[in-house]
């Protein structure tokens, strides 16, 4: 078995997510006592978050880069980020290290091109929806139209992830607007809706709309088992 590597801590919250689903996954795929190799460095989150509000990137990045350089020394064969909006970053954390960095859009994307899906809607932070990092990807590489909130639902998304999601918080109301906006959403055309922040499969599951969600760190985890358990 390869050793995945994890880099989290944005937020921790949902890093233990991001945990309990790879060895899940390695369970269900060996059975017995098996459990998943994996080699993790968490971030502390709050200074990266204070470097993304001012537009650091180029400092968050060099902080990804030394956590990913940790992963690597520790034995990781590859490496995921655990969060979306930093891939942002991810072209200077694979320049920074030898070993593959599994993306998280590629990762979601594979999915909606296998079950032949082309218009899709996208949450995630202001940054994930607004900048063309993410959603470009989805659109050049695998020729999806991609489809986000207006403002205002955008901007809601936002302040929930970083005021209630990273904090651990969930809450009825806050429910009720993300399941409003995925509607919104759907009902412009998306045939399914990317959870495209680690975080929302807090809030939102499959089982509260009729609406087809990905939950990226789910698909995420999932690809990192089959691609650590592969012969």
């Amino acid at each position: 078995m390869k050793t995945i590597g994890l880099l989290g801590g944005m937020s921790w919250e949902s890093t233990l997510g991001y945990y309990k689903a790879i060895n899940e996954g390695v369970k269900s795929k060996l059975g017995g006592l098996h459990s998943a190799k994996i080699a993790m460095y968490s971030v502390d989150f709050e200074p990266i978050e204070k470097l993304q509000q001012a537009g650091d990137w180029n400092a968050t990045a060099a902080m990804l880069c030394e956590g990913a350089r940790r992963v690597e020394s520790a034995g990781a064969d590859f490496l995921l980020i655990c969060t979306n909006t930093m891939h942002k970053v991810s072209a200077d954390i694979e320049r920074a290290i030898n070993i593959p960095v599994l993306d998280i859009a590629d990762a979601t994307a594979e999915v909606l091109v296998a079950e032949d899906i082309r218009t899709v809607g996208l949450l995630g932070t202001a940054f994930t929806m607004e900048q063309d990092f993410y959603k470009g990807r989805l659109a050049d590489k695998y020729g999806l139209d991609v489809l986000i909130p207006n403002d205002d639902d955008r901007a809601i998304v936002h302040r929930v992830i970083y005021e209630e999601l990273c904090l651990g918080k969930t809450t009825a109301a806050s429910k009720a607007e993300y399941l409003r906006i995925i509607e919104a959403l759907a009902s412009r055309g998306a045939e399914a809706v990317i959870l495209g922040c680690t975080e929302i499969g807090m809030l939102v599951s499959l089982a509260d709309t009729e609406v087809k969600l990905l939950d990226t760190s789910v698909i995420h985890a999932q690809q990192a088992v089959e691609r650590a358990t592969a012969q």
